[in-house]
């Protein structure tokens, strides 16, 4: 899941600071997850997914598809 949510953020071309920005979270605490220093929340999970527009299960590894792959804004 860990590698997931880089490459998703790399394909992007965000930094980890400019999408923590978004998520409106401290970056220490981004880094932590997308390093896997720290499990995830489900709830920052289902954030990303939407914001990525991806499926959970892609985001998870458990999937190659990955849904529309259109990018959303957060609600």
């Amino acid at each position: 899941m860990y590698s997931r949510i880089k490459e998703l953020r790399e394909e992007r071309h965000l930094t980890q600071r400019q999408l923590a920005e978004i998520l409106e979270m401290q970056l220490t605490q981004y880094r932590r997850y997308e390093n896997g220093e720290r499990p995830i929340p489900f709830d920052f999970v289902v954030k990303l997914a939407d914001f990525y527009g991806v499926t959970l299960d892609y985001i998870a590894g458990r999937s190659e598809a990955s849904g529309n792959g259109d990018v959303e804004n957060i609600g």
